[in-house]
């Protein structure tokens, strides 16, 4: 398949989405969104280890392009909502569902839904001169693509508020020190470390990963009780896995495992 506002390779490995429109910040069109639905049918398909998203240019995302919400010939509005539901939603909840780690690098700017998307993520790093901006309440809108829903559980309910009823700038640096990213990168190690993490999960015990992924996921709605049934599901199924089997004769045979991710 040929991509025109992606970038899309799928190893054996390790998957990797990068966002190509940087003249543009890589904001999200009709086009965009229909190229990373496909790549992501082929990652779900052909299947991998990792995924890597990214962007390319001075931003990693600088949300929707506003030049395709403009009101209809007969002058009603754009439906918002609709957008949300055909597009952002289905990407999101694909990406969490996805049954491997996604790693965001956040090369630049993320703003409006772009900011949502990188927090979609399993695991967050940022260039150090990258920034995330909650920018729809410059048009008066609220934070979509689950913003709602990752930043409040990710910095607190204050610190979610001011972010999105300011709008103002966070660094990468703030972003990692108040817990919404893993790790702020200096930006001449930003590349190495997207590559190390990728290098690694590549290696990892995959479905262990998956299930961790999924459990933590689920624990936001679920009682205790709920959870310790589900860790006790989940731990059914791995204990039959051929990577347990494995971690275990590494151990006992004081080895490196070599994990198949199965």
């Amino acid at each position: 398949m040929t991509y025109e506002t992606i970038q899309f390779e799928l190893g054996e490995a390790i998957a990797r989405i990068t966002l190509n429109r940087p003249d543009k910040m890589n904001s999200f069109t009709a086009e965009m969104h229909d190229e990373v639905r496909r790549a992501l049918t082929e990652i779900e398909t052909r299947g991998a280890r990792v995924l890597v998203l990214t962007g390319n240019g001075r931003g990693f995302c600088a949300g929707q392009d506003l030049s395709q919400r403009t009101p209809s010939p007969d002058g009603q509005p754009p439906d918002l909502g609709a957008s949300l539901r055909n597009n952002y939603m289905p990407l999101i909840k694909r990406l969490r569902a996805l049954p491997m780690p996604v790693v965001v690098g956040v090369n630049g700017v993320a703003a409006g839904a772009g900011a949502s998307l990188a927090l979609a993520g399993d695991l967050v790093i940022a260039r150090q001169s990258a920034s995330f901006i909650q920018s729809f309440s410059r048009l008066g809108l609220l934070p979509d693509t689950g913003g709602t829903f990752a930043l409040p559980r990710l910095v607190g309910q204050a610190r979610a508020m001011g972010l999105a009823l300011l709008g103002e700038k966070l660094s990468a640096e703030q972003a990692a020190q108040w817990g919404l990213i893993w790790q702020c990168v200096p930006d001449e190690q930003f590349e190495a470390r997207l590559e190390e993490l990728a290098a690694h999960f590549a290696a990892a015990p995959t479905k262990g990963l998956a299930a961790t992924k999924h459990a933590l996921n689920q624990s936001l709605g679920n009682t205790l009780a709920e959870q310790l049934e589900l860790e006790c599901s989940l731990m059914s199924e791995l204990g039959r896995s051929a990577d347990y089997a494995e971690g275990v004769a590494a151990f006992m045979a004081k080895r490196s495992p070599v994990f198949t991710g199965k």
